[in-house]
């Protein structure tokens, strides 16, 4: 029985590590560019929905870019109107439902008996974990940086990634800082290309 006991807690521990880390849900993001330099210089932020740009929510979500752009070597403008780069910010949230949620852990108790020929067996097996139908969210994230005197658009990133209701991705913030951080990953990018980042 102490050997069991001991099985139990093991295994309980690695469900509880697979938890864990199933929290931290794959950031998958795409960029595209003209495959040159993109020259750093005075960048405004704007919502691509013009919409959203009283709004709280917002001011979160352009702090996130401005972190990264300014790691990447730009100067976020003072004045919108006389900066030489525009990057637009779009953010897409929708709801689903996954379906049920099984445990990838189960153990099996099993035993058996025998002699002159006659034996018995038995065996139990039950899931670790709840099963439920847990509500996920997907917040996909879209920035493009044009230029400003004609319009020109020279890098756009698209990022999206989906986490279960009740984790701490599933809160817009925290989605939205991390595609950010995922799309400005090794900036430019290989455009064209789609990456996963954890």
């Amino acid at each position: 029985m102490a050997a069991i006991r001991t099985g139990l807690t093991a295994f309980a521990a690695l469900a509880l590590l697979g938890g864990c880390v199933a929290q931290v849900p794959l950031a998958e993001v795409t960029r595209f560019h003209l495959g040159q330099p993109v020259t750093r210089g005075q960048i405004a932020i704007q919502p691509r929905d013009g919409v959203q740009t009283a709004s709280l929510a917002y001011e979160n979500y352009a702090s996130s870019i401005a972190r990264e752009l300014k790691a990447q070597g730009f100067a976020i403008a003072g004045d919108p109107a006389r900066a030489e780069l525009v990057a637009l910010i779009g953010i897409d949230r929708t709801n689903r439902m996954t379906g049920p949620a099984r445990s990838p852990f189960s153990i099996g108790i099993g035993g058996g008996t025998g002699g002159s020929g006659f034996g018995v067996g038995g065996g139990v097996s039950f899931p670790i974990g709840k099963a439920t139908a847990p509500e996920a969210t997907r917040t996909e994230l879209f920035v493009q940086i044009k230029r400003r005197g004609d319009s020109t658009p020279i890098w756009e990133g698209r990022g999206r990634l989906e986490a279960r209701s009740g984790t701490p991705y599933a809160s817009p913030a925290a989605a939205v800082d991390k595609l950010a951080a995922a799309l400005f990953k090794d900036f430019p990018g290989e455009s064209g290309r789609t990456i996963t980042v954890r």
